[in-house]
């Protein structure tokens, strides 16, 4: 019988992190799964990664770039199928569960994390209504709730990667139709979250935050070592790149909880309804329909001065907080994403530092989403040495990332974490510091 370090040695993850995959979280989730649903025999097992945004602050909504990979972070999930319409799944590290039925109806859990894998079953059962083959599932996570680095997406697709396969989705009408490679997945799977339509496939509630398919994209599309730009609305690969060699990234959670719910999701929200008002603005001035915000402003060269004209023109306390808006969405799509890339491709990781900075600065200006914590760690890290440093995700809280040589990497992130917990040493319980190179895509991991 094969063992899980021979089981994930083809997944594409570094030495440490593959090490840890193997012989802690693998082993746990069986563990549980064995005392919970017994034998293993028929079970599958799925590696699902969280993602870096290294850049695309708040862009994939309105259809703009992001320049991505995954984090050598993700869930563990082992499953079974089931022969009747049920859903269980069991959180290894904690043992609780939700047993949920097979239905389009399900009642929601809003704020509970329960509401994530509820929301893939309402969504599959309405647009698959020939699914009826439930599971047995048990999952575990190595990704903090709400620490920027997509822990919800990855929940949901850690969900729906296994009920597809048990239901052979995949070889639907439906799927043909509507789901024509992965980057369509990527972007089924945000409207699943977001609960937006994708094509003929109607609209259901989603989780409540009127996010982008960026996340979704990152973990379903990632290569090892490497980077990807997309553009969104619809999901669009524009270029790869890979990560200079001699370099990774260190990942700072900050411990502030960033949690896309309550009051925390009425601000993330309030950043996408400013794309739309600029996007509604742009066609009633126009009589275009652009499909989205990064459309229009590639409309014509002079784009985003016209827009911002005509936001100057209403009388309204948010026209300054509108043209913020305008410069911060042109200037990381158009701007700093192609000059890093420009960079990145020349080996030119010192040249980094300063478009990264300005898209760090805009995060804090315009978007004004950052929080003391965060601002600190990107500053503080440029300042130890880090090629550069940006804050990441939705804000409000979450993560860092700092570029760092290969040889610095562990006193680099030794004395990141003692200068950071001395400023704020309110956040040592939840806060955490760790090295992650470009890693794998979600995959499902042979037991064989």
């Amino acid at each position: 019988m094969t063992t899980w370090s021979e089981r994930v040695s083809a997944i594409g993850l570094s030495g440490d992190a593959a090490a840890a995959l193997a012989t802690r979280h693998f082993s746990e989730v069986t563990t549980r799964y064995a005392a919970v649903f017994g034998s293993t025999e028929q079970a599958r097992a799925w590696w699902v990664p969280g993602r870096i945004e290294v850049l695309g602050k708040h862009t994939d909504y309105g259809g703009g770039r992001s320049l991505l990979c995954a984090v050598e972070r993700g869930f563990q999930v082992l499953a079974s199928r089931r022969n009747d319409p049920v859903i269980r799944i069991v959180d290894a590290s904690t043992g609780g569960s939700i047993t949920i039925p097979f239905k389009a109806d399900v009642e929601p859990r809003p704020g509970h994390w329960t509401d994530y894998p509820i929301s893939v079953v309402r969504r599959v059962a309405r647009d698959f209504p020939g699914a009826q083959c439930g599971m047995n599932t048990v999952i575990q996570s190595s990704l903090p709730s709400a620490s920027g680095l997509s822990s919800s997406s990855a929940l949901v697709i850690a969900c729906f990667l296994p009920l597809a396969a048990f239901n052979e989705l995949a070889t639907t009408a439906t799927w043909s139709a509507a789901i024509r490679d992965g980057d369509a997945l990527a972007e089924y799977l945000g409207a699943m979250e977001n609960g937006r339509a994708f094509g003929v496939l109607a609209a259901d509630r989603g989780v409540g935050t009127q996010g982008g398919s960026e996340d979704q994209t990152a973990i379903l599309r990632s290569v090892p070592g490497q980077l990807l730009q997309y553009h969104f609305v619809p999901v669009t690969h524009e270029a790869t790149v890979a990560l200079p060699a001699g370099w990774q990234f260190v990942i700072a959670m900050s411990g502030v909880h960033a949690a896309k719910g309550a009051a925390m999701q009425a601000r993330y929200n309030a950043l996408a309804d400013q794309v739309t008002t600029l996007l509604n603005t742009w066609r009633q001035h126009t009589a275009r329909s652009d499909r989205s915000l990064f459309a229009a402003l590639e409309s014509a060269p002079d784009a985003a001065e016209r827009l911002a004209s005509m936001i100057a023109n209403i009388n309204s306390p948010a026209a300054a907080t509108l043209r913020a808006r305008i410069e911060q969405f042109h200037a990381e799509n158009d701007v700093i994403i192609p000059d890093v890339m420009r960079r990145l491709a020349a080996g030119d990781v010192v040249g980094l530092r300063e478009p990264i900075a300005r898209s760090q600065s805009l995060a804090e200006s315009a978007l004004r989403n950052q929080v003391p914590e965060t601002s600190y760690l990107a500053r503080r890290a440029t300042e130890l040495g880090a090629a550069a440093a940006s804050a990441f995700g939705a804000g409000f809280g979450g993560s860092v990332w700092a570029l760092v040589p290969d040889a610095d990497v562990e006193p680099f992130r030794a004395r990141w974490k003692d200068d950071y917990l001395t400023r704020f040493p309110g956040r040592s319980a939840r806060a955490d510091f760790f090295p992650s190179r470009p890693g794998p895509a979600a995959t499902e991991v042979p037991l064989l």
